[in-house]
């Protein structure tokens, strides 16, 4: 086997620079989606299904653009023509969803909307898949750490880029927060066409500055055969194999993920709701009072916030995984995200407060602000959440299969989101009578839970 090159700081950072604007995506989606739909019709209750179109388009996608990527070869190199093939529908997609009632002569809004939402998610999850193969394909063993956290600081940059553009636009630039008719505010607009421009131009920055081993260069460095047959390609009896030949270290992490990733979905869904009720005490039927306009822009900048602290953990992530391991540091990142969900509840309402940002002046209630501290253990947990289970996931994997497992490996993210979807809406309902700051609660135990887990994942040597 010949020894891989290793890379630059800045060729690593070329190979990941497209998550930067996946990101800004993913963060006005995370952010802005559950308002974006509950200003086209869907109730609160009902809200954890309508999201289920992430996970569930994500589970269908990314097995197989992941095995696709594994076999396929053109000028674009081995991953890059799912990544843009991935960014231009993505960047569509963003453009249009704010729009849905645009399209009221084609279907009703709220419909529209939900399927601009699958589309959007689905290329995502297109663009994605292939760029986590991506850095394990590029980076030699030794900067596997360092590969994925650099990953997991452009991801968080674009998280707070995304996270703040309605903020800003509203505060900043003047454009308007609410819409006469209740529709979809101006600022939730215009920061999706910017998040959807910035993700095209940052993934072909990747594409075209990213030079791919060629097949056999690649054979080389990973110890391979260079294979021509297409012996069970693509086909169910193939991919069953894979299923049973899964490495140890995918079932105990998929534990692990289960429980981060049944935390980060309710958060992404009820986030707002939760805010909006206790700190602003908006009533719980309420979406589309400028209150509660004003608390989905201050999620926005919570948001900003853990991935902020996210952006900056992995700055030091790296060298305190080499240092004590990356269980240790999985681990404990987990336990202090989980603890950041369960403190939410101790902020609630307070007097209205003048607040001089860097760039801005606003008025929020005082617990609003404190609601930034617990971002501080989510965006920690969040950073690991990002780089720690695929650099581990990395060492059991074969080279040549690399892309199908981590596209199977997003079972693990998609189903306990799927599951979430599910059970959410009945538990506010049911157990909570609508109080979304509960739904916190459960995230906390959840995460807390995961950290539990870490500690039952047998890592393989490379």
């Amino acid at each position: 086997m010949k020894k891989q090159p290793r890379l630059s700081f800045w060729q690593i950072w070329n190979v990941s620079f497209g998550f930067l604007g996946i990101q800004m995506g993913f963060a006005l989606q995370g952010a802005n989606v559950s308002r974006v739909l509950s200003n086209l019709g869907a109730d609160l209750h009902h809200l954890s299904l309508f999201w289920l179109a992430a996970p569930v388009m994500g589970l269908i996608v990314q097995p197989i653009v992941g095995g696709a990527s594994d076999r396929t070869w053109n000028r674009f190199g081995r991953r890059g023509p799912y990544i843009l093939g991935g960014a231009i529908i993505a960047a569509l997609a963003m453009f249009f969803m704010p729009n849905a009632g645009l399209a009221v002569k084609i279907m009703p809004p709220l419909v529209f909307g939900a399927v601009m939402f699958a589309l959007m998610d689905g290329s995502f999850n297109i663009t994605m898949q292939p760029f986590r193969a991506l850095v394990a394909d590029m980076t030699p063993e030794e900067q596997r750490n360092a590969g994925y956290s650099i990953q997991s600081l452009l991801i968080n940059t674009g998280a707070v880029l995304g996270s703040i553009l309605p903020f800003v636009l509203t505060n900043v630039l003047g454009v308007s927060n609410v819409d006469a008719d209740g529709g979809v505010p101006a600022s939730v607009i215009w920061s999706f066409y910017i998040g959807g421009g910035m993700l095209l131009l940052s993934v072909v920055w990747t594409v075209f500055r990213t030079k791919e081993y060629p097949p056999e260069e690649y054979a080389k460095y990973k110890g391979l055969e260079v294979r021509t047959e297409k012996k069970e390609k693509g086909t169910l009896k193939g991919f069953l194999k894979l299923l049973k030949e899964t490495p140890k270290t995918m079932m105990q992490l998929a534990v692990v993920q289960f429980f981060s990733w049944f935390a980060l979905y309710l958060m992404w869904v009820y986030t707002t709701y939760a805010l909006a009720q206790h700190s602003w005490g908006c009533s719980i039927d309420d979406v589309v009072s400028e209150s509660f306009q004003d608390a989905g822009d201050w999620v926005g900048i919570l948001f900003a916030g853990y991935s902020l602290f996210a952006a900056l953990f992995s700055i030091v992530m790296s060298r305190l995984a080499n240092k004590f391991g990356r269980k240790t540091v999985y681990s404990i990142a987990l336990f202090v995200g989980g603890i950041g969900y369960l403190s939410t509840f101790l902020f609630s309402g307070g007097e209205m407060v003048h607040l001089n940002l860097l760039i801005t002046q606003v008025d929020v209630p005082s617990s609003a602000v404190f609601w930034m501290l617990p971002m501080i253990g989510i965006g920690i947990a969040w950073a690991a959440i990002l780089a720690m289970p695929y650099s581990i996931l990395s060492d059991s994997l074969p080279a040549d299969k690399m892309g199908v497992y981590m596209g199977i490996f997003n079972f693990t993210i998609a189903g306990p989101q799927i599951i979430s979807g599910i059970v959410a809406g009945e538990i506010l309902r049911r157990l909570f009578s609508g109080e979304a700051i509960y739904i916190m609660i459960i995230c906390g135990v959840s995460m807390l839970l995961g950290a539990i887990a870490v500690a039952f994942v047998k890592q393989s040597k490379s």
